[in-house]
């Protein structure tokens, strides 16, 4: 059963309220964000961006839900047409919310649609070298890593290094 769906600006709320829940934990894994990206208005701003993006076939913003309950975010970002045909992968899940297999479901689920619909063949993602959890999430979607990248995000507030993680489509 999927655990994802389109986001709408419906869902600012919601996602407001688990970054805001979230803010103190996810604070090692982020870049330094400001008061008002914690808002319902900068969400909902950040969303409808997104999907303006998604109908121009740039990103495909997700949210990842248990029932009708917003639990995390996942979004095919970058999508590139033309000889590469991917797109990367970029993925969190509320606090209370962690280590029930919502990552790892909504990864799935975003395979799918980026090899099946979409018909990419390449899926890339990233993750800090010390998050064991993200990386587990990919490796069990068959992702596996290929290099690192020296700073390659800001993120806590100093540049750091990222382990890199691709997926091939079998289709041809």
């Amino acid at each position: 059963m999927p655990v994802t769906r389109l986001a709408t600006p419906g869902d600012a709320s919601a996602v407001a309220a688990l970054l805001t829940e979230s803010r103190e934990a996810f604070a090692p894994w982020e870049p330094l964000r400001d008061d008002n990206f914690f808002t319902a208005e900068t969400q909902r701003s950040l969303l409808v961006d997104a999907l303006a993006a998604h109908r121009q076939d740039a990103t495909v913003p997700l949210v990842i839900v248990d029932g009708s309950t917003v639990v995390g975010r996942i979004t095919l970002n970058g999508v590139t047409r033309g000889a590469l045909q991917s797109a990367s992968l970029g993925y969190w899940v509320g606090v209370r919310f962690q280590a029930r297999g919502f990552a790892t479901a909504a990864v799935a689920d975003a395979i799918s649609l980026a090899f099946g619909e979409m018909k990419l063949h390449r899926l890339q993602a990233e993750t800090l070298l010390h998050n064991l959890g993200s990386q587990q999430a990919l490796l069990r979607n068959g992702f596996r890593p290929y290099g690192v990248a020296p700073s390659y995000l800001k993120i806590a507030g100093r540049w750091q290094d990222f382990v890199l993680f691709h997926l091939l489509s079998d289709n041809e």
